[in-house]
């Protein structure tokens, strides 16, 4: 996640109440920004977090590197990194310059416009309306303490992702769409 600002808002928010809807001052000063770097093991629903002053290639290499020196993961045979097109971790030179460093890892990205398909996205979407909303934060260090104490109690509920949709699935899945007649004209 990037560039989440701290926004010292004029007037303190206040809370719903009977009969009154959350009152958020839209005047604010600016407290800076900060990035949110994480990476989401799916199946054992950890989370790996940190707070960078920028991204860039060495603030997600700082991210690789937490992640592969620690267990499982630096005994793994393979490690899969699912990721979108960001500039710190596109193409085939990103995947060369990880694979250098770290031989097991291998870079998988999503297409473009589909990050959907990336499950960190989901935990960033959480983070969004649980963690950010309304932005007020009194300095960019709240925002640090915030993110990384919503990372540590979001792990205490989190459940492994169980995918139960396989590959014969999806080919039956494809044989019934092209057999029906909305979706051959379509085509």
């Amino acid at each position: 996640m990037t560039s989440i600002q701290a926004r010292i808002r004029c007037h303190e928010t206040l809370c719903a109440a009977p009969q009154r809807m959350k009152r958020v001052e839209f005047e604010y000063e600016r407290g800076g920004a900060l990035q949110y770097l994480a990476a989401w093991d799916v199946h054992r629903a950890k989370v790996f977090g940190r707070c960078e002053a920028k991204t860039g290639i060495v603030p997600f290499g700082r991210l690789v590197d937490q992640v592969m020196s620690t267990e499982p993961y630096a005994s793994a045979r393979r490690v899969f990194w699912v990721v979108d097109n960001g500039n710190s971790h596109r193409g085939k030179k990103a995947a060369d310059r990880l694979r250098e460093q770290w031989p097991k890892l291998v870079l998988v990205h999503v297409p473009v416009h589909a990050s959907w398909l990336n499950q960190l996205e989901i935990h960033f979407s959480v983070i969004q309306r649980k963690v950010l909303t309304p932005n007020d934060f009194a300095d960019l260090g709240e925002v640090e303490e915030r993110l990384l104490a919503f990372e540590r109690c979001y792990e205490q509920s989190a459940a492994p992702f169980e995918w139960k949709f396989t590959r014969s699935d999806l080919a039956l899945l494809m044989k019934k769409l092209a057999d029906k007649p909305d979706y051959q004209a379509a085509a």
